[in-house]
């Protein structure tokens, strides 16, 4: 109990922090957070080392490979930074620090309804693109999120969103019926799907390997009708840049378990081509293949 007081405790000084910090300053403690990082996570760095290299497909140096590793957790360290640095920003300051190709596809879906669904790999700066969309006129911007512990952390992890105007819905056996209310309340739903959280996802290629991702997006979009929108967001030097696909095809064509296996490998295939632009910027550092778990035991084994 003490130990969990003492991680909330220390999250909310840090966030604080990070809002008063002039950006040079933080830049420095963010390199040297992500440097030690990358030095003492052992399972992360080997879970992103393998990433990269499923990503460019083998083709590339151990020097490289370890660059590259590197640029992924100061990614993470600035993902950080950034999300808590955005609390202390008005609206015009994050539409200033943001663009976007492809904006007229949600525009465009949004208009027709039922609200779209926005499905994003954990690619760069995700948690902005919500806040900008959140600055738009006449959105309703609705998020589902993963639990965390300790509980009194992911309490204050889901005010801290709805300060901003969010709706958030806590991932769970009742998240898929307030998701659907939001969308036909025309709602922009995001949904980080890259992974497979709860472990009863839908099987597809994911970078040429098995694994499963959740079914929920192509299983709402079915339902629904509300259209699946792929998007990244790519973290600049001073700004971000989100890149917004065209939505994919989720009309019935077979049964709806076909279905939905058909639209989640197009999900997959949207967000390859999206990774592939910037694979320094995936922070996918938990297990998520079948053979993850095995690389991680014979890396602790030497």
């Amino acid at each position: 109990m003490l130990k969990e007081k003492l991680v909330v405790y220390a999250y909310k000084s840090v966030s604080s922090l990070i809002k008063v910090i002039p950006d040079r300053f933080l830049a420095v403690l963010r390199n040297a957070s992500a440097k030690a990082a990358f030095k003492f996570s052992v399972d992360k760095r080997t879970l992103v080392e393998s990433n990269l290299e499923r990503v460019y497909e083998g083709k590339i140096t151990k020097s490289e490979l370890k660059q590259k590793a590197q640029l992924a957790f100061l990614s993470y360290a600035q993902y950080w930074t950034d999300s808590a640095k955005m609390q202390s920003l008005t609206d015009r300051q994050i539409d200033y620090g943001f663009t976007v190709q492809g904006f007229e596809h949600i525009e465009d879906a949004w208009s027709e309804g039922p609200g779209p669904i926005l499905a994003l790999p954990h690619l760069g700066g995700w948690e902005w693109a919500g806040r900008w969309l959140t600055c738009r006129p006449n959105f309703e911007v609705t998020v589902v999120v993963e639990p965390q512990q300790p509980e009194e952390l992911f309490e204050f992890m889901i005010r801290y969103r709805e300060s901003f105007g969010m709706n958030v819905i806590p991932l769970g056996p009742n998240a898929g019926k307030k998701v659907i209310k939001a969308i036909r309340n025309n709602h922009v739903v995001c949904l980080l799907c890259d992974r497979d959280i709860e472990g009863n996802g839908v099987s597809v290629d994911f970078f040429g390997e098995e694994t499963t991702i959740p079914g929920g997006p192509a299983t709402l979009s079915i339902r629904t009708g509300a259209k699946i929108i792929p998007v990244a967001v790519y973290q600049r030097a001073n700004s971000h840049h989100a890149i917004v696909k065209s939505p994919i095809d989720s009309k019935r064509r077979g049964s709806l378990r076909e279905d939905v296996a058909r639209v989640s490998q197009e999900i997959v295939r949207s967000f390859e081509e999206l990774i592939r632009l910037e694979p320094e910027q995936w922070h996918l550092m938990s297990p998520n293949w079948p053979s993850d778990e095995r690389l991680i035991n014979q890396h602790r084994r030497k």
